[in-house]
C-alpha cells in the first residue's frame, strides 16, 4: 500500500508540472517593439543599472513605468555590466572576508 501511495504521490506531481509546461505556453505575447527604439543600453548602461538596483526595485512595486533591467540592451555587455554593479554576485566583494583578523 506504501508503494502504491508514493507512486501516487510521483504521479499528481508529474501531472502538476506537465499541467503548469501546458498552461505557460498560453499566456499572452508581448509586443516590445515600441520599447525597443530608441537607445540601446551597453555595458556602462548595465553598470549604473546594477548599481541603482535596489532603488529601481522599491520604485518598481509601485510604479509600472519602472524596470530593474532595460528591455533595450546589447546583451552579454549589458548583463555583465549589471552584475557588476549590483555587487558581482561576490565575484568582487569578498577580499574583505577573506583577510585574517590579528
Amino acid at each position: 500500500m506504501k508503494a502504491f501511495l508514493k507512486h501516487r504521490g510521483f504521479l499528481l506531481t508529474l501531472f502538476i508540472i506537465s499541467c503548469l509546461i501546458l498552461f505557460a505556453g498560453c499566456a499572452n505575447r508581448e509586443i516590445v517593439t515600441e520599447c525597443l527604439k530608441g537607445h540601446t543600453y551597453g555595458f556602462w548602461g548595465g553598470l549604473w543599472h546594477g548599481i541603482i538596483a535596489p532603488i529601481d526595485f522599491l520604485a518598481m512595486l509601485w510604479r509600472d513605468d519602472v524596470s530593474v533591467f532595460a528591455p533595450n540592451n546589447n546583451g552579454a555587455w549589458y548583463a555583465f555590466g549589471f552584475i557588476i554593479g549590483s555587487g558581482g554576485w561576490g565575484f568582487l566583494g569578498g577580499r574583505g572576508v577573506s583577510r585574517s583578523r590579528r
